[in-house]
């Protein structure tokens, strides 16, 4: 059986006396990108330290492709590459310069570094800014220098901290593009607290809020979270929404404007079945039926009144 990525085991940390999380367990055995998902102070950015090795936990472990963050950090993170939320980078260095440099630091032979060096460029669209001094690109090519640094090993798993944090629009979707692509044949976990940062980009979500593990799924399960009670109908003959409501499986129904409804159902086959065989026998003309999918914001906000509960 093949070893799993990522094996999060039992993982507590506390600062002073109050715990920062508690008891966090999951498993990434596949490739992709993963979204680390949370409010602000709700644990993840301890979580991503603790994973990388940058803070040692108090409870439980990390297990890089097998290896024990708490018994072997050195060999565990050999397997890891890591953008923090500011992007580690030297001014005065140019690009090549700064990756030769990080590329010796993670000890890649003397005689691969330039293929390396070179490789990493390409893959990371700064190769025509090679001799420019760092502190001379623009926000968007800082980040994609701090991408480059993080996968100049070829690790397996990466980890990135609010990547696209105060990049301008089109800078945004050239790194979400960029991170897609690292994504294909790695692992790569992407934190944030931004709900269309993880919607655009992730296909996986761990979310975490107030220290522990509230929801863990595809994105789309996520945005499905909370069952949708609510479907949206266009009828051009336009019927009155007393009409619809005596409908089986149909609780209520108002008018939104013009030729469209918004039905609330008990059952939605039923009322759906019943909508359409009903348009068809009084000629509605149904021209749409949909369901309502609730927005990530209603399901973040379910999810993290749910915790508090407990």
């Amino acid at each position: 059986m093949e070893k799993s990525i990522v094996k999060v085991e039992h993982l507590s940390h506390r600062y002073s006396v109050q715990w920062a999380i508690r008891d966090i367990n999951f498993e990434i055995t596949e490739n992709g990108i993963y979204g680390l998902l949370g409010s602000n102070g709700a644990g993840k950015s301890t979580t991503m330290n603790i994973m990388c090795g940058v803070l040692k936990q108090t409870e439980g472990d990390v297990y890089i492709k097998g290896v024990s963050m708490r018994d072997n950090p050195v060999e565990a993170k050999k397997h890891i590459g890591f953008l923090p939320q500011k992007p580690p980078l030297y001014g005065d260095l140019t690009v090549e310069e700064f990756l030769a440099f990080t590329a010796n630091i993670r000890r890649i032979p003397e005689d691969e570094v330039a293929g390396a060096v070179k490789s990493v460029m390409e893959r990371c669209g700064v190769g025509h800014f090679r001799k420019r001094l760092i502190r001379n690109l623009s926000g968007g090519y800082q980040q994609r220098v701090g991408i480059a640094q993080a996968i100049i090993h070829n690790p397996a798993f990466v980890v990135l901290d609010e990547p696209t944090n105060g990049l301008d629009p089109n800078q945004i979707i050239e790194i979400r593009h960029l991170i897609k692509e690292i994504g294909e044949d790695r692992t790569v976990i992407l934190s944030t607290h931004i709900l269309s940062e993880v919607q655009a980009t992730c296909d996986y979500i761990r979310m975490i809020e107030e220290g522990q593990v509230v929801f863990s799924g595809t994105v789309e399960e996520f945005d499905n979270y909370i069952v949708p009670s609510t479907i949206f109908v266009t009828l051009a003959s336009m019927p009155s929404a007393e009409e619809l409501k005596v409908l089986p499986g149909v609780v209520d129904a108002e008018n939104t404007g013009g030729m469209n409804y918004r039905v609330n159902f008990s059952d939605s086959r039923e009322a759906i079945t019943k909508i359409v065989e009903t348009s068809v026998a009084r000629n509605w003309q149904l021209l749409e039926i949909r369901a309502e999918k609730s927005s990530m914001d209603n399901v973040f906000a379910e999810l993290s009144a749910k915790s508090k509960k407990h």
